[in-house]
């Protein structure tokens, strides 16, 4: 059987239950069942088995209180994004970040807000250079 702690990016699904936990800081099963029920058919069981497939993988980790497990994400969400965006960058794009953000930009129109963010970021990132 494959090592499930080899790859540790999520699945999409994986990703759902992260978003819940980021939210909450930590969650039992039941309550990250009852969240994601909210968007989307997912039985008890199978969030249960994700999740114990994300703690082996290194997602999250699992603790005890009372008699309930409790989960929570092993990384913060800016971490755990800046590595998926990593990941991506190199797989699809040959490396080039610039070219993922020229896609990003194209692919999605951006608010007149996000568009202010990255032109200050860039602004950062040119002086910084400089």
């Amino acid at each position: 059987m494959a090592d499930r702690g080899a790859n540790k990016r999520p699945t999409d699904f994986e990703l759902s239950i992260l978003q819940v936990l980021w939210e909450r800081g930590e969650a039992t099963v039941r309550e990250v069942h009852e969240e994601l029920s909210k968007h989307r058919h997912a039985g008890y069981t199978t969030v249960l088995k994700i999740m114990q497939i994300m703690a082996e993988k290194g997602l999250v980790v699992r603790g005890e209180q009372g008699k309930a497990h409790v989960y929570r994400p092993t990384e913060p969400p800016d971490v755990a994004k800046r590595g998926l965006v990593g990941d991506l960058i190199e797989r699809a794009f040959g490396g080039s970040a610039g070219q993922l953000v020229l896609h990003a930009l194209s692919a999605k129109p951006s608010s007149s807000e996000e568009l202010a963010e990255i032109r200050k970021l860039l602004d950062e990132l040119e002086a910084s250079d400089g």
